[in-house]
Parts: structure tokens; C-alpha cells; sequence
């Protein structure tokens, strides 16, 4: 599910959770696991990556469809837990975008410090709109974070995917490369960071993400809105049509 090895300091964790990594309950737990465990760890920096084509395809909507409410309200806090354990994590964490980043998928990648994506290799983007489901809380203060304040507008209400240039143009990504060099470039952008002080960078870190963490202090009534957006009868009705329409005829 999760590969971990080290390179030369840097822990490199890949997702080989079924042909798309979709985040389940199963990967959300196993994610916030491993990385709570490299918080004691040796690793002085971490690049995440995915397996083959894709990174990560985001939530698992086939699950959630079939799952209905019951299986949202257990899966919600799962999610919670992967994207806080990895978007709050003091040591240094690059993303080796390897293919499709979509919706779930793309907040993860945005959780990094560093993003770098092979060129031609898929698309990223948050869809989330257009299956028919807010963000959580924290899924917002990521892509607040992450990307440019004007294109951010842009980029959740269109719900739209981009290339690796294109998204390099609106901010979600830092560096495009070739496959080839992906993994050696990401390992090389999280020892340029690993070789700050670590005291230092994760004082910085927590600064920058201060108003996120502000913010998201006093979200729980929105995380509870949320939630219960994505348990209505509705919003699975609507997710149950997405999935119709788009992923079982893929």
C-alpha cells in the first residue's frame, strides 16, 4: 500500500494502493501512520510519490458511492488525519508528481513544501465541484495555501485538470522536469531543504501555515456543514451520477 526507503537521508514513501491510489479509509490511515512515525525517524526530509501513471486519483468515489452515508462519516475524519499529518509535518516533504493529481489526489500533492510534476505524464487539478462535493476545511487552507490568491477562485469553481505546464503557470506545481528526472530532481529539492537547519525550518514552516492553523481552530462548525454536505442523499445521488458518467466508462 505504502513503499518507504531511504535515499541517502531522504524517506521516499510511494502509493501503491490499486491501479490509483484513491484515498480510502485504508490509505488515509496508513498515510497519517507513516508519517507520524517519520516524525521520530532518522529521514531528514520526505518525497512522496505515486506508482506508475498516476499519483493519486483522489477520493475513492467508487467506495463512497457504494458506502453512502454511514461510510462518509468514518471516512471524512480519515482524510482529516492523512492531509493534517502530512500538510503540518515540520521536516521538509516534496512531492515527486509522477501523473494524474486529481481532486483528493491534488490537495495531498499541495500539502508538500515543493511540487514537482513529469511533463506529460497526467494532469492536475481539484474537481471536487464538479462531482459534487465542498471542501473540508483543511482541504481549503491547502489549496489556499499552495496556490496564487486570484487563481485560486479559478481553480476550485472550474474544477478543471491541467497539464504540467499549465499548471506550472497557475501555481500548483514549482517545477516541471521529464520523467526521468522526477524522482532524482525531488530527492534533490528536499536535500537542498533537509540542509537548512531543522529547528529553523520547521519554525518557518509553522509561520507560514499559522493562519491555516488559525483558521482552522474555529472550523468546526464548517467541518460539520461539510460533512453532512457530503453524506446527503444528494451528494451521494450526485456522486453515484459522476461516477456513471465518468469513471466506469473510463
Amino acid at each position: 500500500m505504502i513503499d518507504l526507503r531511504n535515499e541517502g537521508g531522504i524517506a521516499v514513501i510511494t502509493l501503491r494502493h490499486g491501479k490509483a491510489s484513491a484515498l480510502d479509509i485504508e490509505l488515509c490511515e496508513a498515510l497519517a501512520a507513516r508519517f507520524d512515525a517519520l516524525l521520530s525517524a532518522e529521514a531528514h526530509a520526505i518525497v512522496i510519490t505515486g506508482n506508475g501513471g498516476i499519483f493519486s486519483a483522489g477520493v475513492d468515489l467508487l467506495q463512497l458511492s457504494a458506502g453512502g452515508a454511514d461510510y462518509v462519516r468514518k471516512f471524512m475524519p480519515a482524510l482529516d488525519r492523512a492531509f493534517n499529518a502530512v500538510f503540518f509535518h515540520p521536516k521538509p516533504v516534496v512531492a515527486a508528481i509522477n501523473g494524474h493529481a486529481a481532486a483528493g489526489g491534488c490537495v495531498l500533492a499541495c500539502c508538500a513544501d515543493h511540487r514537482v510534476m513529469a511533463r506529460g505524464k497526467g494532469r492536475i487539478g481539484v474537481t471536487e465541484l464538479l462531482v459534487g462535493v465542498p471542501f473540508p476545511p483543511l482541504a481549503f487552507e491547502i489549496m489556499r495555501f499552495a496556490v496564487p490568491e486570484w487563481e485560486l477562485p479559478t481553480l476550485l469553481f472550474g474544477g478543471a485538470t491541467y497539464d504540467t505546464e499549465a499548471a506550472l503557470q497557475r501555481g500548483l506545481i514549482d517545477e516541471a522536469t521529464d520523467v526521468e528526472a522526477l524522482l532524482p530532481q525531488a530527492i534533490a529539492a528536499a536535500q537542498k531543504l533537509a540542509a537548512l537547519s531543522p529547528p529553523a525550518f520547521a519554525m518557518t514552516k509553522m509561520q507560514l501555515r499559522q493562519g491555516a492553523a488559525a483558521r482552522l481552530a474555529h472550523a468546526a462548525e464548517t467541518e460539520k456543514v461539510a460533512t453532512d454536505i457530503w453524506a446527503a442523499p444528494d451528494t451521494i445521488g450526485r456522486v453515484r451520477d459522476y461516477v456513471a458518467r465518468t469513471l466506469k466508462k473510463a
